[in-house]
């Protein structure tokens, strides 16, 4: 197989697995609205702040098992059944400890965190986290067995019902619960609606998503063998170590609010402006997610194709050019997207360009993480990533105090960027992939200088004119991708024809 037919067949799964994680953001920025035009922006960070807790322990409990598995279906000697088998004993075990412990200490927790009056809500999260590890492995097995379309229908299946039921709660519980006092989900959910609306609209996502894989455990059954465990566990779990402080980047800093913002009193308004803004900016995570869910079984399964090196380091390439794109899609045309939140949110605008290339550099990041996967050296993956963690935990304890959300942003931005330039250095070392720079660095800055461009358009320039001069802007940067494309194609010939002279 080529390498137009491997990157087109990469490219063909993408799009599938991006169908539902699509259809899951598009549904969460037209969640978005309902969340910041209903609940106060205190309100918004206490959800925000909870959301952070769930995907720091997703990452604890999942053990990284699920890169394991497509490790180990891939290699001689271990039958895929037995190794799905495994994990999927190693994390519904792991989490079921972690429910049990909720259902003990849920209420003392509660009340030491400030919310007293919400201990249900620690219930919910040991569930969520209970059926969401244990669907993870299912999921990844999907993925493994390139069975695209079943992965995008249960995933959207999930993501209807999680916006299916905050439309319910947001939109008609109220009413009914003033009109029916004791009405069944009464000692569930409050009558008025908070934070604790979208938690439990996970809950009910979670567990239905369960429910669906049940046919898929049965035909799977549950037959793991301990050498195979054991080797699983063994290369997941540095994996895992490395993984968390990958998401402690993610998460930290909105965590670190509840102790270092500038005014204690409005650090979870301060939050819930700050998650808007993210939010806004997930466009570009939503890609990188896409991506993700096609590359890494995609990487593990050709590394046996001739030049499979040449191939990753024209995805990167390729992967960086679209980013750009986004980039400047997004910060051109911000003055109206910004519109999906209410107004109490958009002063924090502003670091949405800085989240973006946050995002982008988090994907690249992903692309040249992968020579440690590859190489069986994944203990590397610690190294990188606590410095990476180093550099969010001192930029927002040091910041934090002083700028809010201005120092969680460039937080981000920097924490990816050490983490990049690691990765690249020692790639160079131990796996060594022929990337191109040149050109990625081309693409980018020639995607920062129109950005700069269209910031300096002068306040007096009427705004209708300023989207026709962005519109035009983001034409000559496409103009500028086929130039560049064209340039290092003529050079690399030229450069290959003088080596076989020689």
């Amino acid at each position: 197989m080529g390498m137009r037919q491997i990157l087109g067949k990469l490219a063909g799964q993408t799009a599938i697995y991006g169908t539902s994680t699509i259809v899951a953001r598009f549904l969460n920025y037209m969640l978005l609205p309902l969340y910041t035009y209903t609940l106060s922006t205190a309100d918004y960070g206490v959800l925000t702040e909870f959301m952070s807790y769930i995907a720091v322990l997703q990452v604890l409990l999942t053990m990284g098992l699920e890169t394991g598995c497509f490790r180990f279906a891939n290699k001689e000697g271990y039958e895929p059944r037995r190794v799905f088998s495994g994990a999927l004993a190693a994390v519904s075990t792991v989490s079921a400890v972690f429910l049990l412990l909720m259902l003990l200490f849920g209420r003392g927790l509660s009340e030491r965190m400030g919310y007293g009056g919400y201990w249900n809500v620690y219930i919910y999260i040991g569930i969520i986290l209970f059926s969401d590890c244990f669907t993870a492995i299912l999921f990844a097995k999907l993925r493994q067995e390139n069975r695209a379309w079943r992965f995008a229908a249960f995933k959207v299946v999930k993501i209807l019902a999680e916006a299916g039921t905050n439309l319910l709660l947001f939109l008609w519980y109220p009413r009914y619960a003033a009109a029916h006092p004791d009405n069944l989900l009464s000692g569930l959910i409050p009558a008025v609606p908070d934070f604790s609306y979208p938690i439990f609209s996970i809950l009910v996502s979670c567990v239905l998503c369960f429910l669906l894989f049940i046919p898929e455990l049965l035909r799977l059954g549950l037959s793991p063998d301990s050498r195979t465990l054991k080797d699983l566990l063994r290369y997941s779990l540095p994996l895992m170590v490395a993984g968390l402080p990958g998401v402690m980047n993610d998460f930290l800093d909105r965590i670190l609010f509840r102790f270092f913002n500038v005014d204690d009193s409005l650090w979870r308004a301060d939050l819930g402006v700050y998650q808007a803004a993210v939010k806004v900016a997930v466009i570009m995570s939503l890609f990188v997610q896409m991506f993700r869910f096609a590359a890494e079984p995609f990487f593990f399964s050709n590394t046996r194709q001739k030049d499979f090196k040449r191939v990753y380091a024209s995805v990167m390439e390729y992967f960086v050019m679209f980013c750009m794109l986004i980039f400047l899609g997004v910060t051109f045309y911000l003055d109206i997207i910004q519109l999906i939140v209410g107004s109490d949110f958009r002063e924090g605008m502003g670091i949405v360009p800085v989240m973006l290339l946050a995002y982008m550099m988090m994907g690249m990041l992903f692309n040249v993480s992968m020579w440690y996967k590859l190489s069986d050296r994944p203990s590397f993956a610690i190294y990188i990533t606590l410095a990476g963690l180093a550099v969010t935990a001192v930029i927002n304890i040091v910041f934090l105090p002083v700028y809010s959300y201005h120092a969680a942003a460039w937080g981000h931005f920097f924490s990816y960027l050490t983490m990049l330039v690691l990765s690249v250095l020692l790639g160079r070392k131990y796996y060594s992939i022929p990337y191109r720079w040149g050109k990625i660095g081309a693409s980018v800055l020639l995607g920062l200088a129109l950005y700069a461009a269209a910031m300096a358009v002068p306040d007096s320039v009427p705004y209708g004119w300023v989207l026709v001069v962005r519109t035009l802007l983001i034409g000559v940067y496409m103009a500028g991708l086929f130039c560049i494309e064209k340039y290092f194609r003529r050079h690399n010939t030229s450069l290959n024809e003088s080596q076989d002279s020689q």
